[in-house]
């Protein structure tokens, strides 16, 4: 028995859109439950985010340490980013920002997992891609400001990763995300079994 999400939308018979921020805004739906009666749901309406898992030849991931204020912490993280271009190619908004926060490019890109961050109040999809063969990338670095001034870059093995995940000692859900998806692959049919960095995201339609 194949066990897979299924795309559905019930019926809305009102809309409305309290706040509307810089990057992402509230909605308000009237939505028709299955017996007949009208529920209200806010949501965070979100264009869609892509992550980037870069793991080197010695088997170490490419991390980065940054402040996230809504939790009062600085997180270490894996390069990610907002889909700003509506209908943005998903790899191309990947290795961007793989240059942008951390000056490095890949050869090898594929598809580590999709998924959605918090279904019960928002839309927000993201992809998170495993790039591999890596090297200094070419030109100027991306000049930086606000958060992204004070980050740091390592390097860390995955195994040390995996260990700070399961010890609550690391929250970055991106990370989190990627890092068992990666062990999870490695586990099971291995990395080339991954789907192609250009596969079909109906969560995010896009142009190749």
């Amino acid at each position: 028995m194949s066990i897979r999400d299924t795309a559905e939308e019930w019926q809305i018979t009102a809309t409305t859109t309290p706040f509307t921020g810089n990057k992402t805004s509230v909605r308000t739906d009237d939505v028709v439950m299955p017996d007949g009666t009208v529920a209200r749901r806010d949501y965070q309406v979100h264009p869609g985010s892509v992550a980037v898992l870069a793991l080197d030849d010695l088997g170490r991931v490419l991390v980065i340490r940054q402040y996230r204020h809504p939790v009062r912490h600085k997180l270490w993280e894996i390069p990610a980013g907002l889909l700003d271009v509506p209908g943005e190619n998903p790899l191309h908004a990947a290795q961007r920002e793989l240059y942008e926060e951390a000056h490095v490019k890949a050869e090898d890109w594929r598809v580590l997992t999709d998924w959605y961050t918090s279904p019960g109040g928002s839309d927000e999809a993201v992809r998170v891609f495993l790039a591999r063969d890596l090297s200094e990338a070419e030109g100027r670095r991306f000049a930086v400001s606000e958060e992204e001034a004070d980050m740091e870059i390592k390097r860390v093995p995955l195994d040390e990763l995996v260990r700070g995940v399961l010890a609550g000692e690391l929250h970055n859900s991106c990370l989190v995300v990627g890092v068992l998806a990666l062990v999870a692959a490695q586990a099971g049919d291995g990395i080339e079994a991954l789907r192609p960095a250009e596969a079909p995201w109906p969560a995010r339609p896009f142009e190749a």
